[in-house]
């Protein structure tokens, strides 16, 4: 765990000090500041590196003696789940036969296109990073390798999901889908998101999340009995219990201050209304989830908009609140982090590499 704590650090004080040392960019009708990219582009070396150089941690030995037995060939490829991640693991091992080849490379596509993607929408890069790592994404990229891979692909829509063009955006989840089929989900979500932000209709999401929660065993048996022939058949027997009530109170915070905060929030971010209906679709997956654990998978798709969302809640509060504003938010997440990480999981991080 000693890494991961220096990793925190290390990462969160090169990216605000990237923001410090923002560089001015001129466009046709105004000046931005943009973070200064050395330092961005140190952070990621350091989380792509801690990522990409472990060896445990969730299923990531799994994935490593699967790429250490098996020869994929075409053959091989044709007959995987996801096609994609086959095709990945071919190339790989036509430079390496060492597995690690597998974790390190999925681990700097993986954050690269994360932090691409913060990069350009995020309003306070560094707290967007920070609660990516604090609030959990990060370990859970080093536990599902594959559909977080397709996330982190899926994420890189944004820019069509906003500005609007829906075979584009088709064109990238059906990319992303090669890796974990389950990314196909985020085709027919891109006509919810359209919506404006706390309408009835996201309101009424809501409400339908409860209900599916309080009445969990009816909707689970007829969701399992529609998926049992597919590859997500295996779920139904999944017992590993509900997602952990405070999860999902940290989900539910920064939703409810761009509620109270909405009207500003549409003029200082344009975009918003896609933002938040995102992250709003990730909580209503952590609320099913909380019984049964499996739904929070789907969770990760949209989680990631809400990195994007909490960078924008500072500028709603009035000036003199900011910097407790901010300051809460670096304490809270801490705080979380810890829970989860020490008291909860007891995280152990391993490498052959990496030693400290």
């Amino acid at each position: 765990m000693t890494l991961l704590w220096m990793n925190l650090f290390l990462v969160f004080g090169l990216v605000l000090l990237a923001r410090v040392l923002a560089v001015e960019v001129h466009t046709n009708t105004d000046v931005l500041f943009k973070p200064n990219k050395l330092f961005i582009m140190i952070a990621l070396l350091s989380i792509a590196a801690v990522s990409g150089l472990r060896t445990n941690i969730g299923d990531t030995y799994f994935y490593m003696h699967s790429f250490e037995v098996n020869t994929f060939t075409w053959e091989l490829v044709q007959e995987q789940k996801d096609i994609g991640f086959g095709i990945l693991q071919m190339v790989l091992q036509s430079f390496s036969s060492d597995p690690q080849i597998l974790i390190i490379t999925t681990a700097v596509i993986t954050n690269t296109l994360i932090m691409i993607v913060l990069y350009k929408y995020s309003r306070m890069l560094e707290l967007s990073i920070y609660v990516y790592i604090t609030g959990g994404l990060f370990l859970i990229t080093m536990n599902g390798i594959r559909q977080t891979l397709a996330a982190a692909i899926a994420f890189t829509a944004i820019k069509f999901l906003i500005e609007g063009g829906f075979k584009r955006y088709a064109i990238v989840i059906m990319f992303a889908s090669l890796f974990h089929q389950s990314a196909l989900i985020l085709l027919p979500v891109y006509f919810f998101v359209q919506a404006k932000a706390f309408s009835k209709a996201t309101i009424a999401l809501l409400g339908v999340a409860v209900l599916l929660a309080a009445g969990f065993e009816q909707f689970s048996s007829i969701l399992f009995s529609a998926i049992e022939d597919t590859q997500y058949g295996e779920y139904k027997d999944f017992a590993e219990g509900g997602a952990n009530l405070l999860r999902v109170a940290v989900e539910s915070v920064p939703l409810f201050v761009a509620y109270l905060g909405r009207h500003k929030l549409r003029e200082i971010m344009p975009n918003s209304d896609v933002i938040i209906n995102m992250a709003l679709i990730g909580f209503v997956f952590m609320v099913i989830a909380t019984q049964n654990w499996i739904f929070a998978r789907f969770s990760i798709y949209f989680s990631l908009y809400q990195l994007i969302l909490i960078s924008w809640i500072i500028p709603l509060f009035h000036q003199r609140d900011k910097k407790f504003v901010y300051l809460a938010i670096i304490v809270c997440y801490f705080a979380y982090y810890f829970y989860e990480n020490v008291m909860t999981l007891n995280i152990q991080y391993e490498s052959n590499y990496l030693i400290w």
